[in-house]
């Protein structure tokens, strides 16, 4: 991943609706979450989630599929993946010493 695409990502993040909407969205799992379920669970204004939905999905960070009238909402695992891989990629390389992150909860 580039720093730039990794600076999106984590400015997408960088709100706290967002993060709430995106880490609902993970818990959901492959089968994501309806719109509308996504807006009861967290209690967000429609104009509000449709906002920030909007900068997630122009992130990479979400998807979204229609069927038929229901507008679903999914985390993009492969883009949080490689955020995650990005952010761990160079740990500890210019440390003398380097605590075993691999076990930590």
């Amino acid at each position: 991943m580039k720093l730039d695409d990794a600076a999106m990502h984590l400015e997408a993040l960088g709100n706290p609706t967002r993060l709430k909407i995106y880490r609902a969205l993970v818990r959901a799992g492959q089968a994501g979450l309806p719109v509308g379920r996504l807006q009861d669970k967290l209690k967000i204004a429609p104009s509000t989630l449709s906002h920030h939905v909007k900068t997630l999905v122009t992130a990479g960070l979400i998807t979204q599929v229609r069927e038929a009238t229901t507008l679903t909402c999914h985390a993009n695992y492969d883009v949080m993946q490689g955020l995650v891989d990005f952010l761990v990629a160079e740990c500890c390389a210019d440390a003398t010493e380097c605590k075993d992150t691999s076990t930590a909860a």
